[in-house]
């Protein structure tokens, strides 16, 4: 490998080298502040590193990993969400017992994974990053030594593994017809006439079963709302952001590359896929009171809104694909870091009544947390108005009426379970009129006040003017 190629790549180098520094510091003096300082400086400098990769870029590095500027894109989206996760873990962490130091330490390792996959061009990147990622979110689930945190890191280990099993038979039975695993490579193999479709297209169906599991997809959503719950509430935005995002950027590499979404049969999957995902998710959420269930139903439904832009195709789809995602980063960063800031030591408030009279107590972080709901609701002047508009647009240019109509129908149930969060924040009810009977919320920490506001912030940005971030977006999905 040259140097040319390690600059290339050079903002992952950074992050494995922090977890590399972060590792050595804990073994050194355990410091919970000095931790988390070496971790977001790591990230910090993973991220400025992006502008020394990006004269390098396109290019093939290894015939593993490919470093381009749609890759470094999704870089900088990743790297950026970790920071806020870090940031907000500190202030959780802070009030609880238990040396954290190792948290930070699988956060880095996690993030390294989530970017092998942003980079991959390959089944053996592919399933190296996804296990580094995989395997460093069993602990992240059940850092916590309660007994939900690990029983949801248990159920997240069973599923994942069983969804692995199937990835690897799905990549095997790919290379067993064609005899490689370089995305390049398959594409062209299935683009020469009289291509033999008996084993792919049960291959393509494994590797879907692998991606539906890491997006929870339906029907592989089961483990959703169990390790929303169980995990505490940075680890289960990081879960909800990071995770996804990086295998969302993977999956339209490795089908922009095999034309994998071309054929009808695999079209009609990810239809259904879409479909059920956005009525479950949004039909399911409707009988959840604990908010944290809520978020991870409605987590479910919106990757269903993702995958209508996804089927669309081309560079309209793949614009309107990213740009909710981004959306959807600083959407559900802020309503879990809200989440974060308002658990006290010794528990999390996860119920609707948590936040029943919150505007009279702590009406900035009520006026927060409305925003990523209205956010998530898709109201205007928001970013998840303008993701919805644009995922709509890119649906009517490919004439799937079918698929927007139902993305509006579910949209429209899910403004009630929201709603009913928002009436609850709102709702001066007498219980909470007497000093001491509102649930007691943590202290708000400044770097924790920061994060939320610069969270809201960008989203109203987002919202009121996205050119900027479009454009941007645009060149980098027109480099893939």
């Amino acid at each position: 490998m040259r140097s040319a190629d390690l600059l290339a790549i050079l903002p992952l180098v950074v992050v494995a080298a922090a977890a590399v520094v972060v590792m050595l510091a804990i073994a050194v003096r355990r410091n919970h502040r000095v931790t988390a300082a070496l971790t977001l400086a790591g990230l910090a400098l993973a991220f400025a590193s992006i502008w020394m990769a990006a004269p390098e870029t396109p290019r093939q590095v290894t015939p593993l990993l490919i470093a381009d500027g749609y890759g470094l894109f999704y870089t900088g989206l990743i790297i950026a969400a970790t920071f806020v996760t870090v940031l907000l873990a500190h202030g959780y962490w802070a009030r609880r017992e238990g040396p954290p130091d190792e948290l930070y330490l699988l956060i880095l390792i996690a993030t390294t994974g989530a970017l092998v996959l942003v980079y991959s061009s390959h089944f053996a990147s592919f399933f190296l990053g996804l296990e580094i990622l995989s395997v460093a979110l069993y602990a992240l689930i059940g850092y916590s030594k309660a007994r939900e945190p690990l029983e949801a890191a248990l159920k997240y280990l069973v599923l994942a593994a069983a969804s692995a099993a199937f990835l690897l038979f799905g990549m095997a039975l790919i290379y067993a017809e064609l005899g490689t695993m370089e995305f390049h490579d398959i594409g062209a193999a299935l683009a020469l006439p009289g291509a033999n479709l008996t084993l792919l297209l049960p291959a393509f169906a494994l590797i879907v079963t692998g991606f539906g599991f890491k997006l929870a997809l339906v029907p592989f959503h089961l483990w959703t709302p169990d390790v929303y719950q169980g995990a505490s509430a940075p680890i289960t935005a990081y879960i909800a952001t990071v995770s996804k995002g990086a295998m969302f950027a993977l999956l339209l590499r490795y089908f922009r590359y095999t034309a994998g979404s071309n054929y009808a049969r695999m079209y009609a999957v990810f239809a259904i896929i879409a479909i059920a995902s956005m009525l479950a998710g949004n039909l399911l959420a409707l009988l959840q009171n604990n908010v944290k269930r809520i978020l991870a139903y409605s987590s479910i439904a919106h990757l269903g809104y993702v995958l209508v832009a996804f089927l669309a195709g081309g560079e309209r789809g793949a614009e309107a694909v990213t740009f909710y995602l981004v959306a959807y980063f600083v959407t559900i960063l802020g309503a879990f870091g809200v989440i974060a800031v308002l658990s006290p030591a010794d528990r999390e408030w996860e119920s609707i009544d948590d936040y029943r009279g919150l505007f009279y107590r702590r009406p900035a972080l009520a006026g927060v947390f409305t925003a990523m709901l209205f956010s998530l609701a898709g109201i205007p002047l928001t970013a998840g108005f303008v993701g919805k508009f644009y995922i709509v647009d890119a649906g009517a240019s490919a004439a799937q009426w079918a698929l927007i109509i139902i993305l509006v129908v579910t949209s429209a149930i899910g403004l009630f379970y929201y709603l009913r969060i928002i009436v609850a924040i709102y709702s001066n009810v007498a219980i909470y009129s007497s000093p001491g009977a509102a649930p007691a919320a943590a202290r708000l920490a400044p770097v924790g006040a920061a994060t939320l506001a610069a969270l809201t912030v960008l989203l109203i940005w987002l919202g009121v003017y996205p050119r900027l971030w479009l454009d941007l977006i645009g060149r980098a999905v027109r480099l893939l």
